[in-house]
C-alpha cells in the first residue's frame, strides 16, 4: 500500500512490505543496541545472586524476546507519530513510514501488535518486568513522542528516562527487587542518552530546524550544545562510585572510559567551523562507549568476586 504523509491509503504500488522494510520500521539497530544492556543487566543479576546461568538461559532468551518486541512496537508507534517530521528532514525521508511502504494502518497493527506480544511476554516472566515495559512503552510512545519532543527543549532529557529502562527490566526477570547495581546502570544509560543524541543533533541541527523540533543545538545554538555535552558526560564520572561490589578494576576501566569521553567531548579550544566533525567524534565514541560499558558488566558478572 501506499500512503500519504498522514497515513491514508492512496493505491496499491508493486513496492510491497519486505522484510528490510519492517526491520527498518522497527528500527532494529536500536532493539540491538537496547536488547545488549538488557541482557548484561539480567547476566550480571544472574551471576551476583549466584544462580545458574544454564538453567536460566531460557528465561533470559524470553526476556530478549519480549524486550526486543517492545521496543520494535514503541518504535514503530514513534515513526506513525513523526511522520510529519520525518516527511521533512532529508536524512528520515527514506524510511517506510515516509516513502509509502506501509499505510498508516500497517505501521499502528504493526506496533501495538508488537507491543502487546512483548508485554504479555514480560509479564509471563513477572509484574515488575511487565511493569518496567509499560511505563518505558508509556513514557516513549506518548510523553516523549507525542508531546515533550514536539513542545519542549528538554525533550532529549525526557526520552532518556524510558530509553534507560532495558537494564531494570533485565534484572527484573532475575530479580524483582532492584539491586543498586540496576539502578546504576540505569542511571548511566540515563546521563548517556543526552549527550549521544546532542552530538548527532548538531549534525542534524537544520534539518531539525525545518521540521520545528525545539532540539537544543536548533534553538539555543552549537555552543550551549556543546557546554551541555561536557556537562552530562561529566556526570558520569561519578557513577563508578555506585557500583563499587564488581570490584577495583572495573571501578578503574569505568572512570577510565568517562575520562576519555569527557576529553574527547571538550570542545573549549575548537573553532566554531569544526563542529559537525568533531559532533560526529563524540557521536561515534558514544556508541563505542555503551558498548564497551555493558560489556564491562558481562566481564564483572563472569569474574564474580561480588
Amino acid at each position: 500500500m501506499q500512503s500519504d504523509v498522514y497515513g491514508n491509503d492512496v493505491h496499491h504500488d508493486s513496492k510491497g512490505i519486505t522484510f528490510k522494510a519492517v526491520k527498518t520500521l522497527v528500527k532494529d539497530g536500536i532493539i540491538k543496541a537496547n536488547l545488549i544492556p538488557a541482557f548484561a543487566a539480567g547476566f550480571l543479576a544472574v551471576m551476583y545472586y549466584n544462580q545458574s546461568f544454564f538453567s536460566n538461559v531460557p528465561l533470559l532468551l524470553l526476556m530478549v524476546v519480549a524486550t526486543g518486541l517492545v521496543i520494535g512496537g514503541v518504535a514503530a508507534l514513534n515513526n506513525y507519530y513523526d511522520r510529519d517530521i520525518d516527511s521533512v528532514m532529508a536524512s528520515k525521508q527514506s524510511r517506510p513510514s515516509v516513502d509509502g511502504t506501509f499505510s498508516g494502518r500497517d505501521i499502528l497493527m504493526i506496533g501495538y501488535g508488537s507491543l502487546a506480544v512483548g508485554e504479555i511476554l514480560l509479564f509471563s516472566i513477572n509484574s515488575t518486568a511487565g511493569t518496567l515495559g509499560l511505563i518505558a512503552a508509556f513514557g516513549y510512545a506518548v510523553v516523549y513522542s507525542i508531546f515533550a519532543k514536539r513542545h519542549l527543549l528538554s525533550n532529549t532529557i525526557i526520552g532518556a528516562i524510558p530509553g534507560a529502562m532495558p537494564p531494570l527490566i533485565g534484572w527484573a526477570v532475575i530479580e524483582p527487587n532492584l539491586h543498586i547495581l540496576a539502578w546504576a546502570m540505569f542511571i548511566v544509560m540515563f546521563l548517556w542518552q543526552p549527550p549521544h543524541f546532542y552530538a548527532l543533533a548538531i549534525k542534524r541541527s537544520d534539518e531539525y530546524s525545518r521540521a520545528g523540533v525545539p532540539m537544543l543545538p536548533s534553538v539555543k545554538g552549537n555552543h550551549r550544545t556543546r557546554r551541555s555535552i561536557v556537562f552530562w558526560v561529566a556526570l558520569l564520572l561519578f557513577t563508578p562510585i555506585m557500583m563499587t561490589e564488581l570490584g577495583l578494576w572495573f571501578v578503574i576501566l569505568a572512570t577510565a572510559l568517562n575520562i576519555i569521553w569527557l576529553v574527547i567531548s571538550f570542545n573549549k579550544f575548537r573553532p566554531v567551523e569544526d563542529d559537525n566533525r568533531h559532533a560526529g567524534k563524540v557521536f561515534i565514541f558514544s556508541l563505542n562507549y555503551i558498548m564497551i560499558f555493558f560489556v564491562m558488566i558481562i566481564v564483572a558478572g563472569l569474574l564474580g568476586n561480588f
